[in-house]
């Protein structure tokens, strides 16, 4: 197996996103309110080259981002927590042509959520099968959906997706999972927290673990720390999910691989495990 990460332009958000405070509700209210922005993000997407056929985990972002009235003006978030900038070369649909793939051989598509700037880029996939887990396609469908922060009328006009139950047992200390390939070296795994259907995806390439983590944490660090971000309503459940993943990585090298953090294409390349004698991070202090 090949694993190639594809940064699908660049995303900056207030630095109360990455690292929350604030119980419920009032998480996102101290972010918006925060005047400091990060500086520019990567949004990543990864491709898996598994002889069962070619899976893409997540889709990146959309130049349409650009276009006045993309974004709905009326939403707080949109209005106040986030800028994007994303050129029509770096969708990941020309970029996978660059790299010798095409997205019409793209048998699986696992969306760990359902954030534009991780589903954006579906137009490219209309052929393939698009994995979503049910409790995050329920919570991202209709009016409800938008007011969530999701652009479900984004989403393209043939968006059918296979909703996902994850109730295969559990891979080491994570509870819900479901296995993808027939091989069993990729697997499914429910990882709530940023948003309730979030799903990771872990690949095993048997002397390590690859893990692409979506948001589960916005870097390896605050993963390592247990700080939940700062657009969750439910800190208590994210901060369990970053438990379980710490363990994980305690239990057997793995690389752990979130969509926005800089150092993530390195440590893929690297094949840098986030714990034991070949990691570079260390724990702070969790929120």
């Amino acid at each position: 197996m090949r694993i190639h990460a594809i940064q699908t332009g660049t995303v900056a958000v207030k630095a109360r996103q990455r690292e929350g405070s604030g119980p419920g509700p009032l998480r996102l209210v101290n972010t918006l309110r925060d005047d400091r922005w990060t500086e520019p993000l990567p949004i990543l997407a990864w491709v898996i080259e598994h002889p069962e056929g070619l899976v893409v985990v997540d889709t990146g972002e959309t130049a349409r981002t650009a276009e006045k009235g993309y974004f709905p003006s009326w939403h707080p978030y949109f209005r106040l927590g986030v800028r994007e900038w994303v050129a029509a070369d770096e969708e990941i649909g020309p970029q996978l042509q660059r790299l010798g793939l095409s997205p019409a051989d793209v048998r699986w598509v696992v969306l760990t959520h359902l954030h534009t700037d991780h589903a954006g880029g579906l137009a490219h996939f209309p052929d393939s099968e698009i994995l979503v887990s049910r409790t995050e396609l329920r919570q991202a469908s209709g009016a409800l959906g938008r007011a969530r922060g999701y652009l479900p009328n984004r989403w393209p006009h043939w968006f059918s997706p296979t909703p996902v139950d994850l109730d295969d047992g559990a891979f080491g200390p994570i509870r819900g999972t479901r296995r993808l390939t027939a091989a069993g070296d990729v697997t499914l795994l429910a990882t709530p927290g940023h948003t309730p259907g979030h799903m990771s995806v872990a690949v095993d390439l048997h002397d390590r673990l690859v893990l692409l983590a979506g948001d589960a944490s916005y870097t390896q660090d605050l993963m390592l720390a247990g700080v939940a971000d700062g657009v969750t309503n439910d800190a208590r459940t994210a901060r369990s999910t970053l438990a379980a993943l710490r363990a994980l990585a305690q239990s057997r090298p793995t690389i752990y691989l979130p969509s926005h953090d800089p150092d993530s294409p390195r440590r893929l390349a690297d094949r840098e495990p986030a714990a034991g004698p070949e990691a570079r991070s260390a724990p702070a202090t969790a929120r």
